[in-house]
Order: structure tokens, then sequence, then C-alpha cells
């Protein structure tokens, strides 16, 4: 079986077992990847390519680690794309339902969604005020996650990241800004969506003292991730596992609290969960409105958990200060947040870390 991906910059390639192809308009010159496993029983085989600035392509055919050795050491890319070992084929780009990553990329003012995702992104932001006032909530979540990799990284020596559910890349990616501070730092980032894939050598342009990885996998299955990363991280060393608006996706049905739970088990005393979680308390009446819009156009659910049940993902951690908050109240002091437009309501989301003991 093969799969053919339209990726939403012009890039377009196919791959299958053995072969990869690239065209001469690719939109990255410099570096285009790709790891994929095809309809296979096994999870050994796998191909990859890397595409050099002289146009000339290196791939490789054959087991795991020798397509990985196609996407490294070249033109000064320190980075490595792995396929997902979680299904028989990738996911294909779904044009006809919006995704949650791509609508989360136009609040930011991104340009990697569809029309599709634009009018799911407006729908929703009406009962809140409209567009601008529900991209301020992303800006606030997104000015988070950057106060958390700093305070992480200058506050707690952390130099070693897992950012689940990642998101296309935007500006302040976790690798840009703990390898701004501490250049050795080590990212790995996990999405299962194919269209953060089409950009995921965007989010691997990193320091070549440190390391920026892409799985392509559900967030879901902790015990293969986990077997992933640690070819990047090292798991006997203080790790930072971020959730960054991802486990509101996730029903009760599917008990997210064990899958966190079991990312928790997986890293060593010292380590770091951070969430950030939409919620319903801090202004019910609008955002059941909005929560009925997104369950009607998005492929995704959204939960809205209240604080109590939000609390629970921390269960084996010790919550650091100021706690579990509004996440325009977490540590202000080092980057304000975003301030809301006129007849905003509050950014609807709590924020966090925890500590394991």
């Amino acid at each position: 079986m093969s799969r053919t991906y339209k990726m939403a910059t012009p890039t377009w390639f196919r791959a299958n077992i053995g072969k990869v192809a690239f065209d001469d308009n690719a939109s990255n010159a410099n570096y285009v990847g790709f790891i994929g496993y095809g309809a296979l029983a096994t999870r050994s085989r796998g191909v990859g390519a890397m595409k050099h600035r002289d146009g000339s392509v290196t791939w490789s055919d054959g087991d795991t680690e020798a397509a990985k050795g196609a996407l490294t050491g070249a033109d000064s890319c320190h980075a490595r794309i792995s396929g997902s070992r979680y299904g028989s084929y990738m996911p294909e780009i779904d044009f006809t339902t919006a995704h949650v990553a791509r609508v989360y990329d136009y609040m930011l003012g991104g340009t990697n969604n569809f029309e599709v995702d634009r009018v799911a992104a407006e729908r929703s932001a009406e009962p809140a005020g409209g567009i601008e006032a529900w991209r301020h909530s992303t800006r606030s979540n997104r000015a988070f996650l950057g106060r958390v990799v700093r305070w992480l990284v200058e506050a707690r020596g952390i130099r070693q990241f897992l950012d689940l559910g990642s998101g296309l890349p935007t500006e302040q990616n976790v690798h840009q800004v703990a390898q701004s501070l501490a250049s050795e730092a080590r990212v790995v980032y996990v999405d299962i969506d194919p269209v953060v894939l089409a950009h995921a050598h965007t989010l691997l342009a990193g320091t070549p003292e440190g390391t920026t990885r892409f799985l392509i996998a559900d967030m879901l299955e902790p015990d293969a991730i986990v077997s992933d990363a640690a070819q990047d991280l090292d798991f006997t060393q203080p790790i930072a596992v971020l959730m960054f608006t991802i486990l509101h996706n996730v029903l009760d049905e599917a008990n997210p609290w064990a899958t966190v739970a079991r990312y928790v088990d997986a890293v060593c005393s010292g380590s770091y969960l951070a969430i950030s979680h939409l919620t319903g308390d801090f202004n019910p009446v609008v955002m059941a409105q909005v929560k009925d819009a997104l369950d009607e156009d998005m492929a995704e659910p959204f939960i809205l958990r209240p604080r109590d049940d939000i609390l629970q993902f921390f269960t084996g951690t010790e919550l650091t200060e100021p706690g579990l908050v509004h996440i325009n109240d977490w540590h202000v002091e080092i980057a304000p947040s975003p301030p809301p437009p006129a007849g905003d309501v509050a950014a609807p989301i709590y924020g966090g870390i925890g500590r394991k003991p």
C-alpha cells in the first residue's frame, strides 16, 4: 500500500517501501525528510530520505536505524523524523473535517490550515466574543508554554522535553525557547496529524549541540512513545513531559488519567509534568456554547473538565507554585501575558506544573 500526501506547502511526496520520491519544487530546498511505515505486519522496515542543497537525495530502505541514518548528518541538520509504529499506515489528511492542530494554527494567525478549519474556528469564536477574542486564548496558551519552558530550563535545570500533541510549528516552539537558553537541550515532539508531519522540518531546525526529533504517533500509546523517545532522551535523567491543550481532546472513556500516569511512571525523580487544559469553570454559559460548536465541526472531541478533574492528572507529582491556576496567572513575572481585546472573556484554560518526587 502506498499513500500520497498533499502538503499545506507546495511540497508533494510519495513514499512506499523501497522508494522515496521528491519533486523539484519542494518548498524547503535545504531539508525535506520522511520516514514512513507501510502496510506491514512488522515494524522493522521503513524508508527515509534527505534532500540536500544541491538537489540530490540520499535515501534508505531497510531497517529502522538505516532509515534514520539517511536523515542525519548532512547540511548541519541535527534532527530526525520517525514514522508511526502505531498503525499499519500513516493517516491521510482529511480536507473535509476541521482538525485541532490546523484550527489552532489559524487561531495563531498561521496559514497551514484549510477552509473547513477556518469556518470551525470562526463559528466556535462567536459565543466567546469573536475571532480576536478567541485568538487571545490561543496566544495566552502559547505564552504560557513559553514561560513554562523558560522556567524549567532556568529555574529547574531541565534539559530534556517530551512535547505530546505538539501541533503545527509556530513562533517560539519548545526547542527554540529551550535551546536559546541551553543549546544542548533535547526535545522530542509527538503528534498524530499528518499536516504536522508535513511541516516537521521546521520543528527540527535545532542547535548542533542539542537534539530535536519528531514522532508521528498517538499520545495514547505511552509505552511505544517512551520506547521511541528513549533513543534521544535519557530517562534516567529528569525530563519535562508537556501536554498543552491536548488532554481535553481525550474522552473520559479512554481514561486519559491512566495515560498521563504512565508517562509520569516512565520518567525519573526530579522530572516535571506540565499541563494546560480547557475548562468551563470561568464562563460556563459561553463555554457550553463554544463546546457545542466545536463538537459539531471538529474531528476531535472537546471535554471541558472542571478544576478537580484536571488536578487528578497531577497524581504522583507535587504541584509547584502557584499551583493549578488560570494560565494568565502563572509566573507572569517571567513574561507578561498578551493583553486581551476589549470585551474578551477570560482565556478558559487552567495550567500548572507538577514535579515527580
